[in-house]
């Protein structure tokens, strides 16, 4: 596996769930901006339209980029992991070094079948890296395969 290898995307309705979580992290600027609407301090519309504007921007276009961003590749023996915007980050994982695997989702991931794969390996700099995003079972399939590698290269 080489850095020109195609990445495979993560599940689509990571976009679904990343843009629900960014609804619910919006919530809490939209009621402020409607108290400071009823408090009436300012002409109508000062405080509303900028929050509902720019909550609509991150809503929709945010989970879309950050999605766009991210992306892996599985090989025989490691696992490549790219992600960032401005901060690209290209991470590869050779399974020798993994230490324990975790499989886990929150429950927005649960609603759309998504699951989170976690490999954590030796050291203390990037000792775990996540892979979200992924469809539960491919999540599952990828552990298991990641487990009998690295038995194979124990025995």
């Amino acid at each position: 596996m080489d850095e020109n290898d195609a990445l495979t995307p993560l599940h689509s309705s990571h976009v679904k769930a990343m843009r629900m979580a960014t609804v619910l992290g919006a919530v809490p600027f939209v009621v402020g901006s409607l108290v400071l609407e009823i408090a009436d301090i300012l002409p109508t519309g000062v405080f509303i339209v900028p929050v509902l504007l720019a909550a609509a921007f991150i809503v929709i276009r945010v989970p879309l980029r950050r999605y766009m961003a991210r992306g892996y590749a599985m090989g025989d023996d490691r696992l490549r992991v790219v992600r960032g915007l401005w901060f690209r980050s290209d991470t590869v994982v050779p399974f020798g070094r993994v230490q324990h695997i975790d499989v886990h989702q929150g429950p927005i991931e649960r609603a759309y079948g998504l699951a989170t794969l976690t490999l954590h390996t030796a050291g203390t700099h990037n000792a775990s890296i996540s892979l979200p995003g992924l469809a539960d079972a491919d999540a599952r399939a990828m552990r298991e395969t990641i487990r009998a590698q690295i038995r194979r290269d124990t025995m």
